[in-house]
């Protein structure tokens, strides 16, 4: 729980860096890019040292494709169509989308769920009643891809650590290098086909992208991954959501102190109470592994 909660004041700051420095003033694409990039160097000496199997270093490349990758593409497109709360709000349902993938993996489904993304459209509907756009439906919509990427990955990692058939543990500092690559080979050609040429114009936005990239995703996956090994998956999915409070906080206080308080907390209120009839339908006892 320790590492957690570290990257967790981590990225509490990463939600508004985004949205305030490099949302809409410099290309997604070459963003993403930048980051795993960055990521990749971090991690390179120790891959480049350590020998792995073919096997494992592919799922490890496939994992960050889906968590890092996709994720990250789906994420910065949710700046340029949402607030940073609103965009902070609507990633509450990462706890659900992994007892969701879960389930699907164990070849169960509870309809519940259902009235559960019922409840959370409605509390998004709430945030912002009187100015509801395509815009803002659509940038809901890339939230959810994005919360099922990041979703998605951790549950595949947990697993993938836990259940590898090797006689020795993964000595995961090693290997994690893998990740980042897996990432770089989907985002490199998506930011050749579709980056502009929006590049950073300023030390401040060169010095986002370089915290971003070495502190944000370098350190942090790595070390988010490494802390869900290491607790249960009712543990993992609580602190998936203390990002949410860790964000807003960042949020409000030093950079959108204008925001709709009272109407925001309304919506998130909503989705609170979708996330409870969730977090209900959970089987006690249940496990990651």
């Amino acid at each position: 729980m320790p590492i957690l909660w570290v990257v967790t004041t981590l990225w509490a700051f990463s939600f508004s860096l985004i949205g305030v420095y490099l949302a809409g003033q410099v290309d997604s694409y070459f963003a993403v890019l930048t980051r795993i990039v960055l990521a990749v160097l971090v991690f390179l000496p120790l891959i480049a040292r350590n020998r792995i199997a073919p096997a494992l270093a592919l799922r490890l490349m496939a994992i960050g494709a889906v968590q890092l990758g996709l994720m990250y593409l789906f994420y910065y497109r949710s700046f340029l169509l949402l607030s940073v709360p609103e965009v902070l709000i609507f990633t509450i349902f990462t706890p659900v989308y992994v007892t969701l993938i879960y389930d699907l993996l164990a070849g169960r489904f509870h309809p519940v769920y259902l009235l559960c993304a019922g409840l959370a459209i409605f509390g998004a509907a709430v945030m912002r009643y009187d100015r509801l756009s395509s815009d803002f439906w659509l940038g809901f919509l890339v939230v959810q891809g994005s919360n099922l990427c990041f979703a998605a990955g951790q549950v595949l990692y947990k697993r993938l650590v836990e259940t590898w058939p090797s006689p020795k543990p993964i000595v995961q500092h090693q290997v994690f290098g893998w990740f980042y690559l897996g990432a770089l080979v989907l985002v490199l050609p998506v930011w050749a086909l579709l980056g502009s040429d929006r590049y950073p114009t300023s030390d401040l936005q060169w010095g986002v992208l370089l915290w971003l990239g070495v502190v944000a995703s370098g350190l942090g996956y790595f070390l988010w991954n490494l802390g869900a090994t290491r607790v249960s998956s009712g543990q993992l999915a609580i602190m998936n959501n203390a990002l949410i409070p860790a964000g807003l906080l960042v949020n409000l206080l030093i950079w959108n102190r204008a925001t709709d308080v009272p109407r925001l907390t309304s919506g998130a209120a909503i989705l609170l109470l979708a996330l409870w009839l969730a977090s209900a339908r959970r089987q006690p006892g249940r496990t990651l592994a």
